[in-house]
């Protein structure tokens, strides 16, 4: 991996300054300087595409086609959105008021909140870094990047093209680990913005309440399946394997494990098997496939343990690589308890979990934090219906997995142990902006509901 050389700390109090500085002096606020910002960073993105897929490569062991689709080129597609679109997103709002207040000029003004945070993850550190910053940009504030020291060749390649394309006094790349944000979080921020998992997400919402900051937190949570025993299996457990290889599984939408009616897992257990060999017709670690690899040892090492512990047992996969290296993993019959479902996997390991009907699958749901998004695979309308009255999740989605995070049109985020706040085009926009209500009183105006003492 690459040589990461840390931001020092005496640096950060200055670079906090320097940001609160430059929006102080409303550099950030023209919408024109927005746009250009924005464009540049797609081009920072767009003009070193190559060095990207190199450094996710070393990084993560992605494979170029996964990184140009769903990192570089949905990252320049963002941007290039959000500055075409800014001019509108920004305009003043007149909402509909009663009519005795239509002459008081009410106007919501959406103003950028200040100085921002941005604490980005390891596992799509590409476009989970600009996704925020393009917000942050398009709402006219200045941001501070704060990149994951598990992929330092992504993190040193942003620390060098930031100041070549983007102002250098209002968007900065701050390198490092825990010393780092540690010292950022004794800063007061305007917004913070973190995606990331839950124990850390408690340590920020603290430093954060400190300050009264507002935040935004990402987080993730075990993403359940539900498969109505109805549906087509084979269909489902492509689109389910699909979802769960993402990145080695290392995805916050990732689907976490099956709740499968205990009629139907031999029959989802053969699908699986059959569709991992389409996958992978010489074996998802052979040198010829374009599956990837576990962050760092220290992961690799957590996954294994828990396979070792799990009263479940492997119907395929569950082979090792190096340091670095887990097969598609498929374990069945794995309990209500046990050490697969204790905490979110991120990692390639799909649990099945029997229930004897929906109802129970639904309980169970029910009995656990909500989930960043929860997968339904079924044609029945009442039962659609069902699970979106009677769960709560982040989002929810039906016959497919992980493809939600390409509607940039709809709002994303999560509820409750999954996070809150949303991002994704327009709603990143509204994350990093203070809706601001404005009223101009006309002298002319005669008061009738207070008699008129102020008149």
């Amino acid at each position: 991996m690459s040589d990461l050389s840390y931001t020092p700390l005496e640096q950060i109090p200055k670079i906090h300054a320097t940001l609160k500085k430059t929006f102080d002096s409303q550099t950030t606020l023209p919408l024109q300087y927005r746009k250009n910002q924005l464009y540049q960073l797609a081009r920072l993105v767009r003009d070193n595409k190559d060095a990207f897929v190199d450094a996710l490569h070393k990084d993560l062991g992605k494979q170029k086609l996964e990184v140009v689709l769903q990192e570089v080129n949905s990252s320049v597609a963002m941007c290039i959105d959000s500055a075409d679109n800014l001019e509108e997103w920004a305009k003043p709002e007149k909402p509909k008021v009663e009519p005795h207040k239509e002459h008081w000029n009410i106007t919501v003004n959406r103003v950028p909140k200040g100085a921002a945070l941005i604490i980005s993850p390891w596992n799509y550190p590409l476009i989970l870094t600009v996704q925020p910053l393009i917000g942050a940009i398009a709402a006219g504030c200045t941001a501070a990047v704060k990149t994951s020291e598990y992929t330092p060749t992504v993190s040193k390649l942003f620390a060098d093209l930031f100041p070549k394309y983007l102002d250098a006094n209002a968007y900065i790349i701050v390198k490092g680990a825990i010393p780092e944000v540690t010292t950022l979080l004794q800063l007061q921020w305007d917004h913070i913005f973190y995606t990331g998992n839950g124990k850390v997400a408690r340590i920020i919402s603290a430093a954060a309440a400190k300050h009264l900051t507002p935040l935004t937190l990402e987080l993730g949570g075990q993403c359940p399946v539900i498969i109505d025993p109805s549906y087509d299996i084979k269909l489902a457990a492509k689109r389910i394997l699909w979802g769960k290889v993402q990145n080695s599984g290392q995805l916050c939408v990732t689907p976490n494990h099956v709740l499968v009616t205990r009629d139907k897992q031999e029959e989802l257990i053969e699908a699986l098997k059959e569709v991992n060999k389409e996958f992978y017709p010489n074996g998802a670690l052979h040198s010829s496939s374009t599956f990837g690899r576990i962050v760092n040892p220290g992961h690799f090492r957590r996954l294994k343990a828990l396979l070792e512990r799990t009263k479940g047992k492997i119907v395929f996969g569950g082979g090792f690589e190096g340091e670095r290296g887990i097969e598609p993993t498929v374990v069945r019959d794995v309990p209500h308890v046990d050490s697969l479902l204790e905490e979110e996997l991120f990692g390639p390991i799909l649990p099945l979990v029997p229930v004897d009907s929906i109802d129970e699958a639904i309980q169970w749901i029910n009995n656990h934090p909500h989930p960043l998004a929860l997968y339904t695979f079924t044609e029945d309308e009442e039962l659609k219906q069902k699970v979106l009255e009677k769960t709560n999740s982040g989002s929810l989605i039906f016959n497919d997995c992980v493809t939600q995070v390409a509607v940039h049109e709809a709002p994303f985020g999560g509820h409750g142990e999954s996070g809150h706040g949303y991002q994704f085009s327009y709603y990143t926009f509204q994350t990093f902006s203070h809706f601001r209500s404005s009223l101009d009183m006309p002298k002319a105006f005669v008061c009738t509901l207070f008699v008129a003492f102020e008149y």
